[in-house]
């Protein structure tokens, strides 16, 4: 499958915060179909036919003031309870049996970096399906100047990768609820329920503005708590923190999305006052969506095709 570099920072999964100062990580190729897709320049996302290869470059940093010997390797991840979950240590799955790098270890100077060639070998018998892993840089840092003790940190790149006949199948999501909350600790948030109804992950992002607020008042965007992830068919939920007293009444307005998909919630709500609580929607909310590209075109050539049928019609009628 071919891609095209983009150079762009990737987002790194790292296991441990410490490793996120000691490593670096990031995707350096997406392919030409997903140039748009924010999600395919951090993350290896893709959809292929059975017998197909993937091939991407990923790029791999030593932050650190001293040499530092890296492995590079692909271990298991799965999706459950909205969350894109890690298996521990090198523990392996179908599409980790089919990756292999051009070098797995490296070893690098202080603020040195290197890039790692990463191909994906699909067998042509490969069931359909959306499979998950991580390609993973970990390294082992001495805690002390005996070395009796060693920090084993890792940083990593997430793969999506979706085996399948045909085009890219259809990614999609629903907001089914939005609820005003109080969290245990007094402050407020939003809650909204998420239904993945499409047929590929979803990891979601987004914001919240509050608007027509007592007064007038308007406060935000509040950006949506990080790490929702969904496989096809599952609900999970997405949490937005507030950094204010605002009991309201309020105009919610949460944008939400994945990739090129992105759907808008508006509901007139007040928070509720005791901690740990969660209130209700006022009014009834109404979602707007926008469609992925290829919908869009879709839809576009439908209406051109029907366009061509009637000025036909209409040509003969003349005649």
């Amino acid at each position: 499958m071919p891609a095209a570099g983009h150079g762009a920072p990737g987002v790194s999964s790292p296991q441990d915060p410490v490793a996120g100062r000691t490593i670096g990580v990031k995707l350096l190729d997406a392919p030409e179909s997903r140039r748009a897709d924010p999600r395919a320049q951090a993350y290896i996302v893709d959809h292929v036919a059975p017998g197909a290869t993937i091939e991407r470059r990923v790029e791999v940093t030593n932050k650190s003031s001293a040499p530092m010997h890296v492995s590079v390797y692909a271990a298991a991840a799965t999706i459950a309870n909205g969350k894109y979950t890690f298996a521990p240590q090198r523990t392996s799955n179908e599409l980790t049996g089919w990756t292999s790098f051009d070098t797995a270890d490296l070893e690098l100077a202080a603020s040195e970096t290197a890039q790692v060639r990463t191909t994906i070998r699909v067998p042509g018998d490969a069931a359909a399906g959306e499979r998950y892993g991580v390609i993973w840089a970990q390294t082992e840092t001495p805690t002390d100047r005996s070395h009796t003790l060693t920090f084993q940190g890792r940083v990593g790149v997430r793969m999506y990768v979706d085996v399948g006949p045909g085009g890219e199948p259809p990614s999609d999501f629903r907001i089914e609820r939005l609820s005003p909350a109080r969290a245990g600790d007094g402050r407020e948030e939003a809650r909204a329920r998420i239904h993945n109804t499409g047929s590929r992950a979803l990891d979601i992002s987004g914001a919240l503005s509050l608007v027509h607020g007592p007064g007038g008042r308007r406060a935000g965007p509040f950006p949506v708590e990080p790490g929702t992830t969904l496989a096809p068919g599952d609900v999970a939920e997405a949490v937005v923190p507030l950094d204010e007293r605002l009991p309201g009444p309020w105009t919610v307005e949460l944008t939400l999305r994945s990739g090129l998909v992105e759907h808008t919630m508006r509901a007139t709500t007040t928070f509720p006052t005791t901690p740990g609580s969660v209130g209700e929607v006022a009014a009834s909310a109404a979602q707007q969506g926008r469609f992925p590209a290829p919908v869009v075109a879709g839809l576009s050539a439908l209406a051109l095709a029907a366009l061509c049928v009637l000025l036909s019609a209409f040509r003969r009628r003349r005649r």
